[in-house]
């Protein structure tokens, strides 16, 4: 069945996310984050790639190379020999040129007992990635000789992929009778030393889940509210430590995983921002106070009414019939300015948080841990993600300054809270 798909002129139109990644894309800068696994044993290059042969035809959206039409890009399939599993590099992420790599917008790393993907966030947001990865991964221990189920992010290699799992659901979902307006407002930006191009600093910090989930329940809030609080935290203390002229709020930008409100399986972009904070020109704020305020914000914000409300805005501009005929050079132009101008200016951090990630029964005798970095920033700033498996939960900030203040500040807050935690770099 798949073998007669290779022939046909399948295509997909970019998703509403992934219109955005390709207008940033400069030489030294491309939208690419990594997901990580570590095993129990070193990995055999060989099989890993037979792995990676097998499994990938399973995702079209990622067995795909991007294209470039007169009004909009586009995925195409991609049959060209690839991608290659290599040995991993010291600063991941790097920037990922369209026509490099036989075109393919995914890399596939080894290094001891981990395997690492990276993905070019035109393909699809974390969700689909942790799909293609854990999928690659469960080939790879049954090449090996052991039997691993399907279930969860662990697909059946065997079967055709489900027409949801291809849609743009942003479009499918974007039906709100009102289109709230974005966040506009600046908020404070670290300042630093900016790093070479090719240099992503890594400070990975490995803890107890059940031990921050203690902590966290201490302040009354969740995980993600918590671990918000301590970024908030950390920021204000930079400011405050920083030379400044005046304050200016302080904002998270964290990506919503929709998935959890609206019923699709999309392994495509389905993610929207919404962006916690604290503005310090109203008075000093203890931790509590931060706490609390997260807590309010997410429980005002994270429900399916606003959420769809965020993803109508989002959607209006590509319904315009005017904007539809745009030429695409000047439909870049146009998002590349406002991103700039506007949008990266209205956060002072990222946080990403995936969760407690799942695998099947007969998996997680064979893993160690997950990672997942958001990674290069588009501007000089540290972003932050989070994933937990059974009790290990790990913090991975990715920077592009020298500086670590933020990173020491919240890692601080941490261990004063009676977290204990590891400490991992690249550096």
């Amino acid at each position: 069945m798949r073998e007669e798909k290779k022939t046909q002129a399948v295509w997909y139109k970019l998703d509403l996310s992934a219109i955005v990644y390709p207008t940033l894309q400069r030489r030294d800068f491309s939208s690419v984050y990594r997901l990580s696994v570590a095993l129990k044993e070193d990995i055999k290059p060989e099989v890993l790639q037979e792995a990676v042969n097998r499994a990938l035809p399973r995702f079209p959206t990622y067995k795909a190379a991007i294209r470039k039409g007169l009004f909009w890009r586009y995925l195409e399939p991609n049959d060209r020999p690839g991608p290659f599993v290599q040995p991993d590099i010291k600063n991941p992420c790097m920037p990922m040129p369209f026509k490099a790599n036989n075109r393919y917008l995914i890399r596939i790393y080894y290094f001891g007992s981990r395997i690492s993907l990276e993905a070019h966030h035109s393909l699809g947001d974390g969700t689909g990635g942790m799909c293609v990865l854990q999928t690659i991964t469960a080939e790879y221990l049954r090449l090996l000789g052991h039997e691993i189920e399907c279930g969860g992010f662990v697909l059946d290699i065997h079967e055709e992929p489900e027409a949801g799992e291809l849609e743009d659901a942003y479009m499918k979902y974007a039906n709100s009778k009102v289109r709230p307006p974005r966040p506009g407002e600046k908020t404070y930006r670290v300042r630093g030393t900016k790093e070479p191009f090719y240099t992503l600093n890594i400070i990975d910090g490995i803890m107890s889940a059940s031990r921050v989930m203690e902590v966290a329940k201490g302040y009354h809030a969740t995980i993600t509210e918590y671990l918000n609080a301590v970024l908030l935290y950390a920021l204000m203390q930079k400011q405050e430590n920083d030379f400044h002229f005046g304050l200016r709020p302080v904002k998270i930008a964290m990506p919503v995983n929709l998935r959890r409100f609206f019923p699709s399986k999309t392994l495509r972009n389905f993610i929207t921002m919404i962006y916690p904070g604290i503005d310090p020109r109203l008075g000093d704020y203890t931790f509590e106070e931060i706490v609390e305020h997260v807590h309010n914000y997410m429980r005002y914000y994270i429900n399916e009414k606003f959420l769809r409300g965020d993803i109508t805005t989002n959607a209006s501009t590509q319904r315009n019939p005017f904007i539809r005929v745009v030429p695409l050079f000047i439909k870049d132009f146009v998002v590349r300015t406002f991103y700039t101008k506007v949008q990266d200016k209205n956060s002072s951090a990222g946080l990403t948080n995936m969760g407690s990630l799942k695998v099947p029964e007969s998996m997680k005798p064979f893993i160690e841990r997950f990672d997942i970095y958001m990674g290069q920033p588009f501007s000089s700033r540290t972003n932050c993600a989070i994933i937990s498996f059974e009790d290990t939960l790990t913090i991975n900030f990715a920077s592009s300054i020298a500086e670590a203040d933020v990173e020491r500040y919240f890692f601080r807050k941490l261990v004063q809270d009676g977290i204990p935690v590891k400490i991992e770099s690249n550096r």
